[in-house]
């Protein structure tokens, strides 16, 4: 008699369990208490992440220096000290004309302003109406020089006011990087120690490798990508007689890592610098053809063949992640968008619940390669 309870139990134990769907609605209210979390926090959360993103850039220089003969904590140094160098550097020899052309931005208006209502010469009538709402919206505040001359000075006031707390995230940034390269390969080993089963272990080792060999390569090719591009058209802008051309060329460096909208960008700040420098619009439009022609050959030739169809993204939601996070956080949320995600893809696809998410994300027509790499693995 006591048999019959035993099987019956062993056969409740045995059947297949009903699929439970997710509740989107507590889905929906996670996803918007971390957009909110993201955007409370960010004076925290961009430095941090941006130290990570860079730790996964250097640690194939890391270990380069290892298998040399130094230690972890001397090539992590020699790293920080490099980097630290590279910037006061950089910093030195382009502050002079950086703060020229800050202080200029408000005359740069004007001008681009002015240029621009000779243009449209032919709309006498429309620019009078423009005249008359002017003239009643300023009302009694004349003249119009001065209050040109409080929105300068606000803006410098709130550009060096912003200054300090720039700076310390950029050493904060600096000094987590520093800590993240010297810890090694610290956090794999706390990841094998936390994991419960030997499969849970391998499978958590496999996806920290996967997404730092893929991002560290992502991230360094764009690196090296974009510090050629931004000599290029530094050279390009010198040949066309541009004022700064090295600025310039570190502005094209800095604003290729936003897909889509720095290339935009950076012609808008030529295009500017062009028209109120040169008194031809044929030479300003050359320089911007320049630049917009080798931003061209590198998006759609140099980069495609450098980093491989593993890690090319859906565009659409390449474009969507930009400005969310540019919403987020500014410019250093453009900046991390497509590394973060290089990682979410690279993660789904070792997760069978997420790869839907992944092909979502991945590009057109890298669905089938992406399961010929990472095959089903029947939920192990």
């Amino acid at each position: 008699m006591t048999d019959a309870p035993d099987r019956q139990s062993q056969a409740l134990s045995q059947a297949p369990r009903p699929k439970t769907s997710p509740n989107w609605a507590q889905v929906g209210v996670f996803l918007l208490l971390l957009v909110g979390a993201m955007a409370y926090a960010r004076a925290f959360l961009m430095p941090v992440v941006l130290a990570l993103l860079l730790q996964l850039v250097f640690s194939p220089v890391r270990r380069q220096l290892e298998r040399m003969g130094l230690s972890t904590g001397a090539a992590a140094t020699a790293i920080f000290g490099l980097l630290i160098a590279g910037l006061v550097a950089g910093a030195l020899s382009l502050a002079v004309p950086a703060s020229s052309w800050v202080g200029r931005a408000p005359q740069i208006g004007r001008e681009l302003q002015e240029k621009f209502e000779d243009l449209r010469g032919a709309t006498e009538s429309m620019r009078e109406a423009a005249e008359q709402i002017d003239e009643i919206a300023d009302g009694e505040e004349k003249p119009g020089v001065q209050k040109v001359k409080l929105s300068q000075d606000g803006n410098t006031l709130s550009i060096a006011m912003s200054l300090p707390a720039i700076l310390a995230q950029v050493m904060f940034t600096l000094v987590l990087l520093l800590f993240l390269l010297a810890s090694g390969d610290m956090f794999y080993e706390k990841i094998v120690h936390v994991m419960p089963k030997f499969r849970d272990k391998r499978r958590a080792i496999r996806i920290a490798y996967d997404i730092e060999r893929k991002l560290s390569r992502y991230l360094f090719s764009i690196t090296v990508i974009n510090a050629c591009l931004g000599v290029c058209v530094g050279v390009a802008l010198w040949w066309f007689g541009f004022p700064s051309p090295a600025l310039f060329g570190v502005l094209a460096f800095l604003l290729n890592f936003i897909p889509y909208l720095g290339a935009v960008l950076g012609m808008g700040a030529a295009f500017a610098v062009g028209a109120v420098s040169f008194e031809t619009l044929g030479q300003t439009l050359a320089g911007v053809s320049a630049y917009f022609v080798l931003t061209t050959l590198e998006g759609q030739f140099v980069t495609p063949y450098v980093v491989g169809r593993s890690l090319r993204l859906n565009t659409v939601v390449v474009f969507l992640s930009v400005t969310l996070f540019a919403w987020l956080w500014s410019v250093v949320g453009m900046l991390v968008a497509t590394p973060l995600l290089v990682a979410t893809r690279t993660f789904c696809e070792h997760i069978p619940a997420l790869e839907k998410l992944g092909h979502f994300l991945s590009a057109r027509g890298d669905e089938h390669e992406d399961q010929e790499e990472h095959p089903p693995q029947n939920g192990t």
